[in-house]
């Protein structure tokens, strides 16, 4: 299967289970809805009363390279987790204070404050619809914050299931990749009812350094794909700049220290540059290797474009940058840092 095609799949199945999902959520009747908003309104204040200071453990889901700092950043500030990974061994970085369980349920039937950091849609669904999902044992007065980034339109259906039982879900993507999150310096977006948001920034602050309200659910998954648009595309510019550069003649960090007191300055020049040997502590300095994945990052754009469509956006550039990402994938890139598009134009131009 193609790059295309299977991004193509994982689209549809997403939209898929998402559909099934306003299917059951179709069920109820419109005597059913007002009853539904009662037990909504009940649970509100649930979670209204949770308390602010407390540090009763908290559930995490999802241990990867995001995932394990964020967690043990909210550990280093004093919560007690209840962890769980659908790969046993990334618990195993975990010291034996915290609560290692089997299934996303077990993490709902332990912890009333649950944050998830998973790599897609699908799985996000998986997670809390699923079999063994959080929904099967969720507590009236949760709080259920995705920092994932996914699909709006997902976030925005979630968020009616987990209100039909009695808990709040916030969306709360990142930005700010993996040094970021080990440094506890994340920028978190959040979405849903303003009234919690004092609670998620609770938990929130202590793996950010810059927690924002951006609105109703599914606003927040709209300023992370915003985001990484433009941050694919400024990092395609700064690749294709430093290897033109390069071929000029010019020394590549003669020519970052030049841009980077210049007009042309961003994050992709200035803090996460995709030369090697122009910045230590970065992807490029070692084989692009951690970091942010170039598959993680074809699938953002592709939501930004599914995005642009419904809402009949132009994204020329952006469209452009899906396509570059798409064919990395296609050769060989798929696991390394999306940094590596540097060393992905250095090879097509030698061929």
């Amino acid at each position: 299967m193609t790059a295309g095609g299977a991004r193509s799949a994982a689209s549809s199945l997403a939209r898929s289970m998402a559909a099934a999902l306003v299917l059951r959520g179709a069920a109820g009747s419109l005597l059913g809805r007002g009853r539904r908003r009662g037990a909504g309104q009940a649970g509100l204040a649930a979670v209204c009363s949770r308390s602010m200071a407390s540090k009763t453990p908290v559930g995490f889901i999802g241990l990867g390279n995001m995932g394990n700092p964020m967690a043990k950043n909210l550990i280093k500030h004093g919560y007690p987790l209840v962890l769980y990974d659908i790969f046993p061994e990334a618990c195993k970085d975990f010291k034996d204070g915290e609560q290692v369980v089997s299934s996303p349920a077990d993490v709902a039937e332990k912890a009333d404050r649950i944050i998830t950091m998973l790599p897609s849609s699908n799985n996000v669904i998986e997670v809390y619809t699923g079999p063994n999902g959080i929904l099967k044992k969720v507590k009236k007065g949760s709080l259920l914050i995705d920092s994932s980034t996914i699909d709006p339109a997902v976030s925005k259906q979630l968020a009616k299931e987990v209100e039909k039982m009695g808990a709040v879900f916030m969306d709360s993507p990142v930005s700010g990749g993996v040094g970021a999150a080990q440094a506890g310096n994340l920028t978190f977006m959040v979405g849903g009812l303003e009234q919690e948001f004092a609670a998620a920034k609770e938990l929130l602050g202590c793996m950010g350094s810059n927690v924002v309200y951006c609105g109703e659910v599914g606003t927040g998954q709209a300023a992370k794909i915003c985001n990484n648009m433009l941050l694919a595309i400024s990092m395609i510019g700064t690749a294709e700049t430093m290897n033109l550069g390069i071929r000029l003649g010019l020394d590549p960090k003669l020519l970052a220290k030049i841009l980077n007191m210049s007009s042309g300055r961003c994050w992709s020049s200035d803090t996460y540059n995709p030369v090697p040997g122009v910045m230590d502590g970065v992807p490029s300095a070692n084989n692009y290797q951690g970091g942010f994945g170039t598959m993680l990052m074809a699938k953002d754009l592709g939501l930004a474009q599914d995005s642009a469509t419904s809402t009949k956006s132009p994204v020329l550039l952006g469209g452009l940058s899906h396509q570059i990402y798409r064919m990395m994938c296609s050769k060989g890139y798929a696991q390394k840092d999306f940094s590596s598009v540097f060393q992905f134009l250095r090879e097509e131009e030698s061929v």
